[in-house]
């Protein structure tokens, strides 16, 4: 699986032109039997170049229920993040009978904080000593998204005069992050831990700071109003950089590489 991941990365990220001369293509029209209803998380990236481009959308809680939607024929394709496409769909997969067809955007990751807070400079600190270090590499690794992490510039942590984040987290002794069920980024085990690799990336700068961890499921639609209202610290959960989030909070260092892909049935 991990391995799927990785491959499926690598092909899409470097040979987009390949796979439009196979029948996909980045220009969203959909391939072969054209989509009248795509399932999306409400949002979502994949809700925003929907809407673009005019579509009828069925917003969902989360991309693994926009999968459920084409599973179930209640809709006819899925938009949701090729990291997730590349653990969730295919053969060996929880959805072995949907495949992607059109990649319609490219973007990337970063990580959301309240406005004005000094976690900003920690967490980016904090991502160019894991690069460096490799630590971020290897945990990539475990989950096969290796191929999708950027290069990361050595920064230093700059802590506020005043209203320090870093500070009130270390106080409190919890980071407490938002979240939402994201394979490979955030997802449980077994026994209901959180894993994934944004999820051991946010337990490994936990214990940087000398707190817990905690992970919080939010409303992804609400997830500004949750950082704005202190009921989470950081929203870390495979979050594109679109100018919306941008605005709406002040986001981390891009780390990741990603894209929006259309899922349908297979057959």
């Amino acid at each position: 699986m991990k391995k799927k991941i990785a491959l499926l990365l690598s092909i899409a990220m470097t040979a987009t032109l390949c796979l439009a001369g196979c029948g996909n293509s980045e220009s969203g029209e959909a391939s072969s039997d054209e989509a009248k209803v795509y399932a999306v998380e409400a949002g979502s990236a994949g809700e925003t170049v929907a809407k673009e481009k005019g579509w009828e959308i069925n917003s969902v809680s989360s991309q693994a229920d926009a999968l459920m939607e084409v599973q179930s024929g209640t809709s006819d394709a899925a938009i949701i993040d090729l990291l997730m496409a590349g653990a969730m769909i295919g053969e060996g997969t929880s959805y072995p009978n949907l495949k992607y067809t059109d990649e319609l955007t490219t973007e990337e990751y970063g990580i959301g904080c309240r406005k004005g807070s000094d976690l900003v400079s920690y967490i980016n600190a904090f991502l160019a000593e894991t690069y460096a270090s490799g630590e971020m590499q290897q945990i990539a690794e475990i989950y096969g998204v290796q191929e999708a992490l950027l290069e990361q510039q050595d920064c230093q942590y700059e802590a506020a005069q005043s209203d320090s984040d870093v500070a009130y987290i270390q106080e409190k002794g919890t980071l407490v992050v938002g979240i939402t069920e994201f394979e490979p980024m955030d997802y449980q085990d077994e026994d209901n831990n959180w894993i994934g690799f944004d999820a051991d990336m946010a337990s490994l700068l936990a214990e940087r700071l000398g707190v817990e961890v905690e992970f919080v499921v939010i409303d992804w639609d609400t997830k500004a109003m949750e950082l704005d209202s202190k009921n989470i610290d950081v929203v870390w959960n495979g979050m594109t950089l679109t100018d919306e989030v941008k605005n709406a909070m002040d986001c981390t260092n891009a780390y990741c590489n990603n894209a929006q892909v259309v899922v349908v049935p297979a057959e």
